[in-house]
């Protein structure tokens, strides 16, 4: 019973790690999926061709009027920052909240999760200016409860006939009831915000909030919905004609408690079904509705999240350093050291007067230069997304037939093949595009020169297609940005798996096929909704169906045969080879002064690449897995230097897009890895001998005494054979090894194997029968600490060995230790000892320690810790040193992938 309850234990642990971020996850999926299953018959209706047609058809000044109105409905948004910033007294400007309100705003609008994204986007930013994240957690959570206050408002209108949706209400009653509870929720609001335990709860014990408080909130939210309903309304009225203004209001209004309620991202699904069963009730068209879903979408959030995403890259480029971080800057004419500062004075505007003079507004908006280089890594995220979208726009403009006088006036300038070859050019660069915009997230040198060059140039094309300047605009902005952020393009690479580029290869073919189903269907339907056929001279650039297809195959192949052309031609990754001969003479070289540890003999198998750090002084041993170079054990070299040559080495990784974790490292150096970022995860402990105090007598050694007595009685020898080994003894335990292995492929990395170059580095240690036949041999391995320590790397025996054969080759191997003047004897790790025993211990390592108790089916844990310690060792711990930003559990898989995977030499 007891073992059920502990595995049962494992379960709910194992459930625990993952459940609260699946929950999040999977309900709004969920009411995703509900609402477009029952909305199905609506969306069958939509006619893909009829709605492109009406966006295109748009007026230039209504459609600058919609965006003109949706951003500012955006900006209102930024009421809440103002709010929290004078209520909890935010050290933070006017603009800088304006900044961060829109970029936190935009991406909860896109992203949503029931206001996590924004709270989380908040935090981060607010953190940036000095605001500590506990203060910004009781600034979100005194927001949160206020944002949907002026939704209630609008509710009650909507309620009372003011703005009237009884014929939705009739057709979908459940909607009424979620109105009425949106509606109620002011009243709560209302009772009980002046209440103790509101301002306990949401304001932190800060006292009861202030009507005025109070009142600026719901104007703030009252501006934030009715701002968006009256952008819905202008969209409407646009795409639809005249339509009353009073019912599409509060169409929008139980449109968004949909959506409120689904808790889906910018309400997607609820809201958009919604709107598409009141519109046709209204007796609209599915393609007018669709059509204003569509121009809805692009301009309240799409477009604002372009913005916030431009702002977000500018902002992690040039904001908020600590004065701390801060270092003196050198002017390049005086060579006079400044301090920098908020503003650019002094020397510092002389070097700011000696840019491009067409960005100095810009700089100095953004403080540029003096923080010109600080691109984080969302920012370099956002730059990438913007990069991913370029790709985007342009395959969605060659998939659309264009608008028949750009066609006229561009073919009256230019050739029908010139437009036809730019038409395929933009969708190769679209392609090209999308696959660059990883490596722009991950600051890649190269990706920002081709993506730049590829920018322009879609720029270009984008014109000779079809005079698409609204395309060509955008590519130019995204150019831009990334000229102004391209210091920050440093690395010289990032890691490529073959799932990698399986997944991209997938995802390029999807798009492929989507732009042949959206290019193809859709022309018919544009060409005969059209209120008159184009002319003989435009219809030729107007492409057939099939010409789709052949774009969408030539542009996909392209694409990758540039990319792979470029992989091949890439730097040459010293991070993917091992150690060479050079290399290990100067290994041997380096440990004549430097002490090794208990894995340095490990280093001489040759299958880890070497990192000599701080001019050779300092030596790293690691093997690259998937994204992570992996240093087996603590680094070699002066302890005063060790620190420093971390920091080196990771510069290095990161130059690749590579993290560093150290495996097995000891407790000597916790606190210098602790200083460098790591967290730890203790993988075991190493039983280390007392050879001075190992003895056969006394009565806990009595088994081990018997195993001594049976074999030398029983006429076994032993012998430790000193190298070179001759090929006839090597064959022979050959032998014993292949039998011994089963057919099971050898293990490496912080394993020795069976390699003969390896096993002439050290000595063996050979049990014979009486007949002189090897039973058992083990290779020793030299910690190279001045001949005070001996290791024990393989173990191999026959499997017709008599039970109690490796103890006694235990036994002598301790003694013959001793009698060489050795002080101690490594025995090995046991994995998972006494780990996680603490109540208090990590989750993940009282998880092991459940694994240490109960999975001796897949590994002998317990017996072998017990096994180990019959000859009474002393325990010392061991364990992975990890980055903060590494997640644990694939970093377990990367290691169990690289410790199992083939290694040279072995059979």
């Amino acid at each position: 019973m007891k073992e059920k309850l502990e595995r049962f234990a494992i379960f709910r642990l194992l459930v625990g790690l993952s459940r609260t971020r699946a929950i999040r996850l999977l309900i709004p999926i969920a009411v995703i999926a509900l609402v477009y299953i029952e909305g199905s018959n609506e969306l069958k209706q939509i006619h893909i061709g009829q709605t492109i047609r009406q966006l295109r058809g748009m007026p230039r000044l209504s459609v600058l009027a919609i965006l003109g109105t949706a951003l500012f409905s955006v900006a209102v948004m930024s009421g809440y920052d103002f709010l929290i910033r004078h209520h909890f007294r935010l050290n933070v400007s006017r603009g800088t909240t304006f900044r961060y309100s829109w970029i936190a705003n935009t991406f909860n609008n896109i992203l949503g999760f029931a206001g996590l994204t924004g709270a989380g986007v908040r935090t981060l930013l607010y953190k940036r200016s000095g605001v500590p994240a506990a203060k910004m957690g009781q600034a979100v959570l005194f927001l949160s409860p206020m944002v949907i206050t002026g939704l209630s408002v609008l509710s009650w209108f909507v309620v009372t006939g003011v703005f009237p949706a009884w014929t939705l209400f009739e057709v979908h009653p459940w909607l009424q009831i979620a109105v009425y509870g949106v509606g109620l929720y002011l009243v709560f609001f209302i009772g009980v915000q002046r209440s103790s335990l509101f301002a306990k709860w949401f304001n932190r014990d800060g006292g009861r909030i202030p009507f005025v408080t109070v009142g600026a909130s719901l104007g703030a939210s009252f501006l934030e919905w009715s701002f968006a309903a009256m952008t819905f309304f202008l969209i409407t009225r646009e795409l639809l004609g005249p339509v009353p203004f009073c019912g599409i209001i509060g169409l929008y209004v139980v449109s968004a408690v949909a959506g409120i309620l689904s808790m889906a991202p910018g309400g997607i699904g609820a809201f958009d079904l919604t709107v598409l069963m009141g519109l046709q009730i209204m007796d609209y068209s599915s393609d007018q509705a669709m059509a204003v879903l569509v121009m809805f979408r692009l301009f309240y959030y799409v477009v604002p999240w372009l913005v916030g995403l431009l702002l977000g890259a500018f902002e992690f480029a040039t904001g908020g350093r600590r004065k701390a971080d801060r270092q003196p800057v050198k002017d390049p004419e005086s060579g006079e050291l400044f301090q920098e500062s908020e503003s650019v004075s002094g020397s510092a505007a002389a070097l700011a007067n000696r840019l491009n003079g067409a960005l100095n507004a810009w700089q100095k908006f953004w403080r540029l230069p003096e923080q010109l280089g600080f691109l984080t890594d969302f920012g370099a995220w956002a730059l990438g997304k913007l990069v991913l979208i370029g790709g985007f726009v342009l395959l969605l403009s060659a998939a659309t037939p264009g608008l028949m006088h750009r066609l006229r006036f561009t073919k009256e300038l230019l050739s029908l093949p010139v437009m036809q070859l730019s038409h395929q050019l933009t969708v190769i660069i679209g392609f090209l595009l999308i696959l660059l915009s990883r490596g722009i997230s991950l600051r890649v040198k190269r990706a920002y020169r081709l993506t730049s060059l590829l920018l322009w140039a879609g720029a270009v094309f984008s014109f000779t297609k079809a005079f698409d300047f609204e395309e060509a605009i955008y590519l130019l902005i995204v150019a831009l940005m990334l000229w102004i952020s391209r210091d920050r393009f440093y690395r010289e690479g990032a890691p490529l798996s073959g799932r990698l580029l399986g997944f991209w290869f997938l995802t390029t073919t999807l798009i492929a096929v989507s732009y042949y189903l959206l290019g193809s269907h859709m022309l018919d339907g544009f060409i005969k909704h059209l209120p008159m056929k184009p002319r003989h001279h435009a219809a030729h650039a107007l492409q057939p169906p099939h010409y789709y297809a052949i774009t969408a195959a030539v542009g996909l192949v392209s694409s990758w045969l540039f990319l792979t052309v470029i992989l091949l031609l890439r730097p040459f990754r010293h991070t993917e080879i091992g150690a060479g001969v050079e290399e290990m003479a100067r290994l041997e070289a380096f440990l004549k002064t430097n002490k090794g540890n208990y894995l340095t003999h490990m280093y001489f198998t040759g299958d880890k690449g070497f990192y000599w750090a701080k001019g050779g002084k300092v030596l790293f041993v690691y093997a690259k897995t998937r994204d992570k170079l992996a240093v087996l054990g603590d680094p070699l070299g002066p302890r005063e230097l060790i620190s420093e040559a971390i920091v080196e080495f990771q510069q290095y990784a990161d130059r690749y897009a590579l993290s560093v974790v150290f495996y097995q490292v000891g407790p000597e150096y916790l606190s210098i890895y602790h200083d460098n970022g790591y967290r730890f995860f203790k993988l075991g402990e190493e039983a280390l001998v007392d050879l001075d105090a190992f003895t056969l007598s006394g009565k806990k050694n009595t088994d081990l005494r018997a195993v001594n007595n049976r074999f030398e009685r029983e006429g076994y020898a032993f012998e430790i054979a000193q190298p070179p080994h001759n090929a006839d003894l090597l064959s022979e335990l050959r032998e014993v090894s292949t039998e011994w292995l089963d057919g099971k492929k050898e293990m490496g990395y912080s394993l020795g194997w069976f390699d003969e170059p390896y096993l002439q580095r050290a000595p063996l240690a050979v049990l014979r029968s009486s007949e002189g036949r090897a039973l058992a041999f083990a290779s020793l391995a030299p910690v190279y600490d001045g001949g005070r320590t001996m290791s024990i790397d393989l173990m191999r025996h026959r499997k017709d060995t008599p039970n109690g054969t490796m103890d006694w080759m235990f036994i002598r191997l301790l003694q013959g230790c001793k009698e060489q003047g050795y002080a101690r004897f490594n025995l090995g790790n046991a994995p998972l000892a006494s780990v996680g025993q603490s109540k208090s211990a990590m989750r993940e390592e009282r998880l092991a320690s459940l694994v240490f108790r109960y999975g001796g089916h897949w590994y002998g844990f317990q017996g072998l810790r017990r096994y180990k310690g019959k000859f009474s060792p002393d325990w010392e711990p061991r364990f992975l040193a990890y980055p903060v930003t590494v997640s644990l559990p694939i970093l377990t898989v990367d290691l169990v992938r690289l410790v199992n995977r083939k290694m040279k030499g072995s059979r």
